[in-house]
């Protein structure tokens, strides 16, 4: 590749690269096909990739650096402090609206954390994603840029211990305590990511490229929103009857953080920006209260920027020169600052003090006719009918008075029935309208980091029901002569190996590294509505449970020195002493690791809306689809997903798919992939079959969903098989860890390998054990 460089002009290229290195001749805008990239050759490529994200060699701090202890050692009240400064301290190469930073840090803020979505948990403020492309680059997100640079200085003076994840947090936070909101507390302990994120699936859309269902962009020329392909992602007619945003997808369009502020498409219909509203807003796991308080409460604060022609800004960030250094967005007019600045083309502010908490939003919005007019950006906007009506004052100009603005999603607050309500309600009662808005933003900014226990710092704020709380335990612990009677116990019972793995399994896998809800602890598998999941066979969880309870019972009854055991430990117990018990079958003597001090959920600690979005549509683990579910993807790409949602690594994934095989752990019972003449016995015969060439697999229809398996040499059928399944085998990077496992010291590598992979899904959760210490802790 060195003899590449320099490159020859471009009109000799194809002479010059004649033999040499292929990437040469490759340049930007060539011909489709023509890039040196996989996903261009094969599009439909399973990307095992996604499974090493964010890998060590790419954290300077990877080594050695404990974030709690730095941040027990952070001076927060200096570093609020600093914050508060800084909002009202001019920085010239970035003028601040009305001379305070403040709303320009509460849109950071809110749009760092505003990309969660409760479907797959993915997206929101957890590791300052909104660094990276492709979110860094989102048209809603112009000039998030120029927030966070502005931030820099505070950063390199607070250094590690204050990560960018949650400094974007606290500055919009301290922003709104600044501006007279009551806060609930605020966490740190977000770990910031070293690199773009490319597992997330943001949508269907080309960027600035090829669209799919491209749809006009609005019935005005030069509209802001042109500079990026619109469009739709509702299945079908947009009515009452056919709206179904594509799952996961939390908003309406590519590169906006919820819907089209001029409604959809830029239709300025305030009903269907309503209805736009309460379905994307309910990915984000709002309901119809939070969403108005988060919507009024923002819009009490700052304005919107339109006063450029939008085919004048320059690439977002991603797209930027050098000489720009990160910075997107470039402004040409004036002086590209302060009274030019372009954002989503909408002009002006909502309130007459747009930099203090108070219910004016409200109180314009109910008070006055609106009607529609254009920004100077060319962008549909509300003013009032009154010319009489208060004015807003300049955010840059003294002296100079504008009209208020309303956006198209404020007025659908007041012509959706629902939201009305609420906001007549918040009108009549300011102080229900600064709770409700104070907690909303809590959850806002808190949603993605799972469990209280990860929260670090001195004032985290009150408990939620939204952070699946659990109970603290309050007995001694287990220890490791009463790990081996309950093993025994367990085995004694009579439940098939193949069940107590199911269930441990089933309540363990529940876990999603995105916004770290889920996994076994808790117990909640025993709760509506895990219970009655198909997925988790309910018939067999009851008689699992009822063996299970029976022992825990017997034991917390006798047991020495008031020791008692959790259903959450027991139930993982379970699962180990079944695994050891089936390798002990294939002969092979092993011992899975264990840890105790689990507890258990109670009914009241679990919400179960929120919770059912725990439930897999898909899970290759255990060969489930939901039939009710259409997809549009391959099943092995969902299982690469639930993969990569348990943190495995691709030798992880292969091992335990290959072990959950034999052990006989189809949801339904059935032999689908089932490859061994002995199952719930743990070995590597799924392997050896899988890779054999004794065998070919012949699709059952033209859906190739489902297959069987035939000798070779005479067309008898051996067993049958689904995507899942076979992907091990025709994946080549996942086929190469199969053949591993396949070989003749493959047996013995794969229960190990097994036994490891199986313990960390256990443990995924326990956020109260140091993962240094998870190993070490093992009573086994």
């Amino acid at each position: 590749m060195a003899n590449s460089i320099p490159t020859p002009p471009i009109d000799t290229r194809m002479e010059a690269t004649q033999g040499a290195c292929p990437f040469r001749g490759t340049r930007m805008g060539g011909a489709a096909g023509s890039e040196p990239q996989l996903d261009h050759w094969w599009p439909n490529r399973l990307k095992v990739e996604i499974l090493h994200q964010n890998p060590a060699q790419a954290n300077p701090l990877a080594k050695g650096f404990d974030q709690a202890a730095a941040i027990a050692d952070l001076d927060v009240d200096a570093l609020w402090a600093d914050i508060r400064s800084f909002l009202h301290t001019p920085v010239a190469w970035w003028p601040a609206d009305y001379d305070n930073y403040g709303p320009q840090m509460v849109r950071m803020t809110w749009h760092s954390a505003g990309t969660y979505r409760i479907a797959d948990g993915r997206g929101g403020a957890g590791q300052g994603m909104q660094r990276f492309a492709p979110i860094n680059s989102w048209w809603d997100n112009g000039n998030t840029d120029k927030s966070r640079r502005l931030l820099l200085p505070i950063k390199q003076k607070y250094g590690a211990a204050l990560g960018w994840a949650d400094l974007i947090a606290l500055a919009g936070t301290v922003a709104l305590q600044d501006m007279g909101l009551p806060l609930q507390g605020f966490a740190f302990g977000r770990e910031d990511a070293w690199g773009a994120d490319r597992a997330t699936y943001w949508g269907p859309e080309g960027w600035n490229g090829k669209p799919v269902g491209e749809v006009p962009a609005g019935p005005r020329e030069g509209h802001p929103n042109q500079m990026v392909t619109r469009t739709l992602r509702w299945e079908g007619a947009v009515d009452e009857d056919h709206y179904d945003l594509e799952n996961p997808l939390g908003a309406s369009h590519q590169s906006l953080i919820y819907v089209d502020p001029e409604g959809p498409n830029g239709n300025g219909n305030a009903l269907e920006s309503a209805r736009d509203i309460r379905e994307t807003f309910s990915r984000m796991a709002m309901n119809d209260e939070e969403t108005v308080a988060l919507i009024a409460g923002g819009h009490a604060f700052g304005k919107s920027h339109g006063m450029t022609d939008p085919q004048e800004i320059g690439p977002a960030p991603e797209g930027a020169p050098l000489r720009a250094m990160g910075l997107g967005w470039q402004n040409p007019n004036g002086t590209g600052f302060a009274q030019y600045t372009m954002t989503n083309g909408i002009e002006g502010s909502w309130t007459p003090d747009p930099t203090r908490w108070d219910n004016s939003y409200l109180e314009n919005l109910f008070k006055f006719e609106w009607v529609q007019t254009t920004s100077p950006a060319g962008a549909l906007q509300w003013t009032p009918a009154d010319p009489n009506a208060p004015k807003t004052p300049d955010a840059h100009e003294p002296g100079k008075m504008n009209d208020l603005m309303m956006m198209t999603s404020d007025i659908a607050l007041i012509r959706d029935p629902a939201y009305r309500a609420i906001c007549e309600h918040f009108l009549e009662d300011f102080d229900a309208f600064t709770t409700a808005f104070s907690k909303a933003w809590h959850k806002l900014i808190h949603r993605d980091m799972g469990p209280k226990s990860r929260y670090l710092g001195p004032n985290v704020g009150p408990d939620f029901i939204w952070q699946d709380p659990l109970p603290d335990v309050d007995h001694p612990l287990i220890e490791a002569a009463e790990v081996a009677d309950l093993k025994r116990r367990v085995l004694d019972s009579g439940t098939p190996v193949s069940d107590l793995v199911a269930v441990a399994w089933a309540s363990a896998s529940t876990y999603r590294h995105s916004d770290k809800r889920g996994g076994a602890n808790g117990a909640r598998l025993r709760l509506h509505p895990l219970r009655g999941w198909a997925v988790n066979a309910p018939d067999r969880l009851d008689r699992v449970l009822a063996t299970l309870e029976g022992i825990k019972a017997d034991f917390d009854a006798n047991a020495a020195g008031g020791k008692k055991v959790s259903m959450a430990d027991l139930i993982v117990l379970a699962g180990c002493a079944a695994v050891e018990q089936a390798a002990q079958d294939g002969g092979h003597d092993i011992t899975v690791d264990f840890v105790p001090g689990r507890t258990d959920a109670t009914d009241e600690m679990t919400d179960p809306e929120q919770m059912d979005y725990l439930q897999p549509v898909a899970d290759g683990f255990r060969n489930y689809h939901n039939p009710d579910v259409r997809f549009d993807v391959p099943l092995e790409h969902l299982f690469l997903d639930r993969a990569a949602l348990l943190t495995l690594t691709a030798p992880e994934w292969t091992a335990l798919t290959g072990g959950l095989r034999v052990l006989g752990q189809n949801f339904d019972g059935s032999d689908h992939g089932v490859f061994t003449d002995r199952p719930g016995t743990l070995s590597n015969d799924f392997f050896r079959v899988l890779v054999s060439m004794d065998y070919e697999w012949k699709p059952r229809d033209d859906s190739e969903s489902l297959f069987d398996l035939v000798e070779r040499d005479g067309g008898a059928q051996r067993y049958t098989a689904t995507r899942c399944d076979l992907v091990f085998g025709a994946n080549s990077e996942l086929r190469q860890v199969a053949e591993m496992y396949s070989a003749d010291d493959g047996n013995a590598r794969l229960v190990q390998d097994f036994a490891a992979a199986w313990h960390k899904v256990m443990m995924l959760d326990r956020y109260d054990v140091p993962q240094a210490r998870q190993r070490a802790v093992s009573f086994c």
